[in-house]
């Protein structure tokens, strides 16, 4: 399902949209050998008492400190959703361009080089990118 964004929303997710991926990417890369390895205990270990967390354990806190970045990323996750959802909303090369590059977590100034136009006018087309991602919730819903 499409959520509906505010153009604030949007504006704040497109600037932070380089370093939310960044840190997805990170924990994703992270996470691959999670886990392999690990065995049952059989024999005598498996009668000994199990250590029981409390809120001073350090690896109890840590696992919480864990499970709340797996939280966080969940959300840059589902704002990045956002996003990739209406990319295809821009359909004008010069928009599409200017997406590509704030996405990338490049400057105003950095784009209006790269691509021969003012900063103003790097600014303008993407109110204009904010604009068309925003009213996408008054678009039909297609299955």
């Amino acid at each position: 399902m499409k959520e509906a964004a505010s153009k604030q929303e949007i504006e704040a997710i497109l600037k932070d949209y380089h370093w939310m991926m960044n840190s997805i990417r990170i924990l994703r890369d992270s996470m691959k050998g999670a886990g392999e390895g690990l065995t049952a205990r059989y024999g005598e270990d498996s009668d000994m008492p199990k250590a029981q967390g409390v809120t001073s354990d350090p690896v109890y806190k840590e696992s919480v400190r864990r499970e709340k970045r797996f939280k966080k990323i969940a959300e840059y996750e589902q704002k990045v959703q956002i996003i990739q959802d209406r990319m295809c909303l821009i359909i004008d090369d010069r928009e599409f361009e200017v997406l590509h590059w704030l996405l990338e977590g490049k400057s105003y100034r950095w784009i209006a080089f790269h691509m021969g136009l003012s900063d103003r006018h790097v600014r303008r087309i993407r109110d204009s990118i904010i604009d068309q991602m925003s009213q996408m919730s008054q678009l039909p819903k297609t299955s």
